[in-house]
């Protein structure tokens, strides 16, 4: 019976933990593409006003989601992530900054050509 009791209190915690996150992902402020299309002058070089990468060290970032855009510049800005280039960058840019950086790039449509092989 203590197994039982121990894995549905788990289970319950659990599950606060989660609904605790997820609202806590809710809260995050929206980024404004057109803002961070007026941001992108510190990203053109490498990454492009199109996010496709212009170098080969950079990655491209267009059409990538916001959520992950974002958490990359935290990371960069942080320091949790390392690169030459972004070390300059990111910490630089303010949290709205990294927001409309992310809502702008996320926002930028991929579309896929005819696949190698077809």
């Amino acid at each position: 019976m203590t197994a039982l009791r121990l894995l549905v209190t788990s289970a319950a915690l659990g599950a606060s933990a989660l609904a605790l996150l997820m609202a806590l992902a809710g809260t995050a402020k929206a980024g404004d593409v057109k803002l961070g299309r007026a941001l992108t002058q510190k990203c053109e070089a490498c990454h492009g006003a199109d996010g496709l990468s212009k170098i080969v060290e950079a990655p491209n970032i267009a059409g990538q989601t916001e959520q992950y855009i974002v958490k990359s510049l935290l990371a960069f800005k942080s320091g949790e992530r390392k690169n030459d280039m972004m070390s300059v960058v990111a910490p630089t840019l303010s949290d709205d900054d990294v927001a409309n950086l992310a809502a702008y790039y996320s926002a930028i449509p991929i579309t896929l050509g005819k696949l190698p092989g077809d």
